[in-house]
């Protein structure tokens, strides 16, 4: 069994704005990928959800099993988790697609930490939202 962490967070440049998101992914408490991703203009909350999609993608590639997801987006683990409705329509296919990418699977959790807790996530989203190009791979 594969377990890892995923810190996801997003960053935006203005709401709507230059934004970028970034994750990284630890499986038994090493690093095993960290990366940044500009996504043009978006929402604060829709790069939040594009660092969850990546983050998922990712994690399938490198063949995790059992994750947890850390977030400071309080919305974000909230519409995951099922305890806020999703009302902007911007935001349900990408809570629809999340959802879909967590039945890879076996077990999964998403659990929302304060941003003091996510700091290195945070900095690889804001970084690539100011600076307008990919990060690490």
């Amino acid at each position: 069994m594969r377990k890892c962490e995923l810190f996801i967070d997003g960053s935006s440049r203005g709401n709507p704005g230059e934004a970028g998101c970034g994750f990284i992914i630890y499986c038994e408490g090493k690093k095993i990928i960290e990366r940044s991703i500009y996504l043009g203009i978006k929402t604060n909350n829709e790069a939040e959800y594009h660092g969850l999609l990546e983050a998922l993608k990712a994690a399938k590639e490198a063949e995790c099993e059992d994750i947890i997801i850390y977030s400071d987006s309080e919305l974000l683990v909230n519409h995951i988790n099922g305890v806020y409705r999703v009302r902007a329509s911007n935001l349900k296919p990408l809570r629809d697609e999340a959802l879909n990418l967590l039945k890879n699977f076996k077990s999964w959790q998403v659990i929302h930490i304060s941003r003091d807790k996510n700091f290195e996530t945070d900095l690889l989203a804001k970084n690539v939202s100011k600076e307008g190009k990919n990060g690490k791979n």
